[in-house]
């Protein structure tokens, strides 16, 4: 064998294919010095470009921030809103509202308005009072404050002591509409140094975790103390909701009514403030918070009462001073470009499939029902039914349908009626209502309806009160033990009180139509083919109005006097008397949000709240500025699927959706849902949550569970009772699907006997302790509210 060959490393292959290839890359001296010569050109230039991108955007921001700073600080601007709120009952904030007005006011000031302007700090500033134990109006004032001051008293003992109940819970509230600038106001501080920087710790460390982490903490007790305060607080720039920015606003000074001689039942409202945020326009519909949508009938842009480079006497002036201030100018409405007042779409019953008979046309066809029943049918001496039958003439079939009714109840019409529908009921002449009757009591569609309604009856004693309180929290318990469990009624078929329902082979990957079966209530109100582009068309058109400044628009801070035209007497009243102990808020709305559709909101139960929430109650609804009466239904937000199952209670401890008929609001927006507590009681805190979008065509299932027991067992097969109660029943639902809760799955074979007992078949063996279920769906709708708007109290 010839010996081993040595292995040579060869040398590394070049990228060259040859040797004369190799040198076609080289380039001469002189065009390299050119060609770094021109990288470094375009290195520089690049980075140029660069640095001149970078000032120019820099520049962009420092403009951007100094006329939000001028917007917000300057002449023309609002008087910024300071809301003082008081974290326990043992604050008293009239002192410091006193001692902050006074700071502010010119010296020698004899009166305290609540707004005042100040020459020394060039700051105009608004001073509210929010009262302890009153919720609603404390939220009105978070919804316009700029700064939310947190007042404390170091005096507490523990440090428990320093939030109680109501301003914890009012806190929670707050955080959920979105919190504006804060800071926390120190009370009660001791005069000794070391005691008082000890008790400013102390309570600085008990508090921390409740606020922000840019929330700072100042002493209040001295002048010096606010002196400071003021000064931080007139250059800091104030942060607010971004919910707030997206539609102009005004809290009222002052409200007044003016009666309409020529619509009685109807006046003027008027309301004189400082308009904010955007610029309101004469032709736009606007919200009064808890009265309901309106149109304008003028606006009044007047003289500012107080200047903030005016003489020192006129820093101090008096509400009566207010009442005469000049008017410059007065913007009426353009009636070819004012946004209507549309509500509810008027249905058109030749619209669609679904038509539905005046009160008219069925008094007709019971007259003309009768008529029939009285007529004879003239026949043949000896003619018999068979052949007369036969007989062609214009009313045969309509006479002959007559007779039936009256001749031949003894021949089997009724009782096939009773084995196809009920069969325990003859001689009955109408078993439905009677039937319907005694079904609701036990489980029905209408039972969240009427239970609301007896709670909410005024007639009802205590003792009936306590009762139905009571039913409703058996069966917010038997709902989360048994979910969706229903009885099948022994005295209706299952077939005709289950009629409205249906299987379903996959409730994720099933088709359901959603234009299919509509309520009436879809007639009323209005769809976007393209939700999302509706949205950035109309938030467009709102900032092109806003950048033209055009002659039908009040400018942003102008002092104006809103005249509202066609509010009912007893609102108007109400909203005076109101005025006096919280602000009115009038809000402007943006295109087609006066127009009733679905709205669909994410929600969960507030923390405080204890009673059990049912589907279809009557709730009040804060949606940003809005305010509106809701009845929801409740679903689960599956995102792999368009179908999601309905919730019969909101659960606490998770999010659900819940569906309500409103007026269309554009997101994002927060919500407080507030539930009346019945009698003079104020409304407690129900739940909290966001818009989260519109859209009438989202599928909300209703399930239920028909469920059964095996009776006798066969390794596959297994007789099962007590799920109906008639062979007609079982042959009725053979086709949907059944399973047992130990995760077999079947189908229906056949009825056995006369007892609704049926044969299944399963994919495994049944065990005897097993329970047989039944899947059935029907789609769920919201509840129209009797009335739009929540009743003011006086």
């Amino acid at each position: 064998m010839a010996g081993s060959r040595v292995q040579v490393n060869k040398v590394h292959k070049s990228r060259f294919a040859s040797k004369s290839s190799r040198n076609i890359h080289k380039v001469s001296q002189k065009d390299k010095s050119r060609i770094a010569k021109s990288d470094r050109n375009a290195t520089k230039g690049a980075r140029a470009a660069r640095l001149q991108r970078c000032k120019m955007l820099r520049e962009q921001k420092r403009a951007a921030l100094l006329k939000e700073k001028r917007a917000s600080s300057g002449s023309a601007s609002p008087p910024r809103v300071i809301l003082l709120f008081p974290l326990s009952a043992s604050v008293d904030l009239s002192s410091l509202a006193e001692d902050i007005l006074r700071l502010l006011s010119a010296e020698g000031a004899r009166a305290l308005p609540s707004t005042v302007a100040s020459s020394q700090y060039k700051l105009r500033a608004t001073v509210l009072q929010a009262p302890h134990g009153d919720l609603l109006s404390c939220m009105e004032m978070a919804k316009v404050a700029d700064l939310i001051a947190f007042v404390a008293s170091a005096t507490e003992e523990s440090s428990c002591d320093y939030i109680d109940s109501f301003g914890s819970q009012c806190l929670s509230v707050f955080r959920s509409l979105g919190l504006p600038s804060t800071a926390v106001l120190i009370r009660d501080l001791p005069t000794e140094l070391k005691r008082r920087n000890d008790a400013k710790k102390i309570c600085t460390s008990s508090l921390t975790s409740e606020f922000p982490e840019d929330c700072k903490f100042y002493p209040a007790d001295t002048k010096d103390d606010l002196h400071k305060f003021m000064w931080l607080f007139k250059e800091q720039r104030l942060t607010t909701p971004h919910w707030r920015n997206q539609r102009p606003y005004l809290m009222a000074q002052k409200v007044d009514m003016v009666p309409d001689d020529s619509n009685p039942g109807k006046c003027t409202l008027l309301l004189t403030g400082y308009t904010r945020a955007h610029s309101l326009s004469v032709n736009q519909l606007v919200h009064v918070s808890g009265a309901g949508d309106f149109q304008l009938h003028k606006i009044e842009i007047m003289k500012d009462p107080i200047p903030l480079n005016a003489r020192k006497e006129r820093d101090a002036m008096d509400s009566d001073d207010i009442q005469e201030v000049q008017v410059i100018r007065s913007l009426d409405p353009d009636p070819l470009n004012q946004e209507p007042l549309l509500v509810e779409n008027i249905p058109d019953p030749l619209a669609g499939e679904q038509t539905w008979p005046t009160e008219a046309e069925m008094a007709e066809a019971d007259n003309n029902q009768k008529q029939k029943r009285l007529r004879k049918r003239t026949l043949p001496r000896g003619t018999s039914e068979y052949q007369a039958a036969w007989i062609i003439e214009d009313t045969d079939e309509e006479d002959s349908d007559a007779e039936g009714d009256d001749d031949e109840e003894d021949d089997g019409m009724v009782l096939d009626e009773g084995e196809r529908g009920f069969p325990s009921q003859e001689g009955t002449k109408n078993p439905d209502f009677e039937d319907q009757a005694s079904l609701y009591l036990r489980e029905s569609d209408e039972e969240t309806e009427n239970d609301s309604m007896m709670i909410e009856g005024e007639n009802l004693t205590r003792e009936q009160i306590e009762d139905e309180i009571k039913k409703i929290k058996e069966a917010h318990a038997e709902d989360e033990e048994y979910p969706d469990e229903v009885d099948t009624p022994l005295d209706v078929p299952a077939r005709k009180r289950f009629a409205k329902y249906r299987g379903l082979k996959s409730f994720r990957t099933s088709t359901w139509d959603p234009k299919e079966s509509l309520p009436p209530e879809y007639a009323r109100i209005f769809a976007f083919d393209n939700f999302a582009r509706t949205q950035k068309h109309v938030m467009a058109k709102a900032l092109e109005m806003e950048q033209e400044s055009r002659d039908d628009c009040v400018p942003t801070g102008s002092y104006a006097r809103i005249y509202i035209k066609d509010v009912p007497l007893d609102v108007a009243s109400k909203l005076c008397v109101v005025s006096s102990t919280g602000p009115v808020v009038l809000c402007g709305l943006l295109q087609h949000e006066s127009k009733m559709s679905v709205l669909h909101f994410s929600i969960r139960k507030h923390d405080s709240y204890d009673a059990p929430i049912k589907a279809k109650e009557e709730f009040i609804f804060h949606v940003g500025f809005r305010q509106f009466v809701a009845r929801p239904i409740f679903s689960t937000d599956n995102i792999n699927s368009d179908k999601h199952k309905m919730e019969r209670f909101l659960h606490a401890g998770r999010f659900s959706i819940a569906s309500v008929y409103a007026p269309i609001s554009f997101p994002p927006l927060p919500l407080i849902v507030l539930k009346g507590a019945g009698g003079s009681s104020a409304p407690l805190v129900a739940a909290v949550g966001s818009l989260r979008s519109i859209d009438p065509d989202r599928i909300i299932l209703k399930k239920i569970i028909l469920t059964g027991y095996p009776q006798r067992v066969s390794k596959l097969k297994a007789s099962v009772r007590y799920m109906f109660h008639n062979p007609e029943d079982v042959r009725w639902f053979k086709p949907v699907e059944v399973w047992t809760k130990c995760g077999r799955r079947g189908r229906v074979k056949e009825p056995v006997g006369t007892h609704g007992v049926m044969k299944c078949i399963f994919n495994g063996g049944l065990q005897q302790h097993d329970t047989v279920c039944m899947s059935l769906y029907k789609r769920a709708y919201p509840k129209w509210p009797e009335h739009r708007f929540p009743v003011l109290n006086a």
